[in-house]
């Protein structure tokens, strides 16, 4: 079920706002009605994630009792390992085929919707009650209503615990809230609907032409529209989640700050998919040192980051170039 879609916008989508307004307790009916829309598709998956939210809510309580470095690592290991597993098997077990010309079966496992949004949100919980930033959440309901919040669940913005937690136990939703939710989501709705599927079409034929075929008029008109069709794609998405977040009483941190009138690669990616550039810079280039370990090592850092970065985005290779193009900008 996509957010465009005619069941979430005139079926799942009213029924949800009229439960949360009148069932209480709203976080129960939070984590239920997201359940339900994770299983619509996949309800097979739905038990990975519920695994995933009780195993890091035992760890993270475990961490603040006895402050043990192990289960910082077991989290890590863990969540880290299903990602691995389901997107990026297929991938290894290719590269090693390639590699040593062997003829190993590809694993051809379906990826679960939304793991890579919700592994970063509960590895950045998991790390910030290991850093004391936050006390662990000792409500099992509230802490899975924060994972796998409906509206953010697909597509983000990646929002950590601290971004929420106050309005976590006992959502408040305001009439002037609502309002302004609608509206944003009226605006990802068209930005969806009628540009990015409108610049889609001439992107996806200008790739079915292939180079031969293509002038460089029309090659340049491809690329463009490929461009506007990942963004409006993209901040779309996170404009709806946004917009539902407020209708539910949760503010989501922005996600994209008009990223094509920047004016350096730097400068892009403080205004492109701004929850998950700001998650790496603070959950992995920070830890590795950042900046301060001199030029070389800050080099080397920002490579690491936007290699894994390029990686985050898609399980093949040609990621991993994409991400290490924008590093050595």
């Amino acid at each position: 079920m996509v957010f465009a879609s005619p069941i979430f916008l005139f079926a799942f989508l009213p029924a949800v706002l009229l439960l949360y307004y009148l069932v209480r307790p709203r976080t129960l009916t939070l984590l239920l009605v997201s359940l339900v829309f994770y299983a619509w598709g996949e309800p097979v998956y739905v038990l990975l994630m519920l695994f995933g939210i009780l195993s890091n809510w035992l760890i993270a309580l475990w961490i603040h009792k006895k402050r043990r470095k192990a289960a910082l690592v077991l989290a890590a290991v863990l969540d880290l390992g299903l990602l691995a597993a389901f997107k990026y098997a297929d991938l290894l077990i290719g590269s090693v085929n390639w590699l040593v010309r062997l003829n190993l079966p590809l694993a051809h496992l379906a990826l679960p919707l939304g793991i890579s949004f919700y592994t970063f949100q509960i590895l950045s919980y998991v790390v910030d009650v290991w850093r004391g930033d936050v006390a662990p959440e000792k409500n099992p309901l509230a802490f899975g209503a924060y994972v796998c919040m409906f509206p953010q669940l697909i597509a983000g913005p990646i929002v950590r615990y601290t971004d929420v937690a106050p309005q976590l136990h006992d959502p408040r939703p305001t009439l002037d809230g609502a309002a302004r939710g609608v509206m944003r989501f009226c605006v990802g709705l068209a930005k969806k609907v009628l540009l990015a599927n409108t610049f889609s079409q001439a992107a996806d034929l200008a790739f079915q032409l292939g180079g031969r075929s293509l002038g460089t008029g029309a090659a340049w008109l491809g690329a463009v529209c490929y461009a506007m069709q990942v963004y409006y794609d993209f901040s779309g998405y996170s404009d709806m989640a946004i917009g539902m977040g407020h209708m539910l009483g949760f503010y989501f941190p922005e996600n994209f700050i008009y990223p094509y009138i920047s004016a350096s690669v730097r400068v892009f990616w403080r205004r492109w998919h701004v929850s998950l550039s700001t998650w790496f810079r603070d959950y992995l280039y920070i830890p590795l040192g950042g900046s301060r370990r001199g030029a070389l090592r800050t080099s080397l850092n920002l490579l690491i980051v936007f290699a894994l970065c390029g990686l985050w985005h898609g399980a093949s290779w040609t990621f991993l170039v994409w991400g290490l193009y924008h590093g050595v900008f």
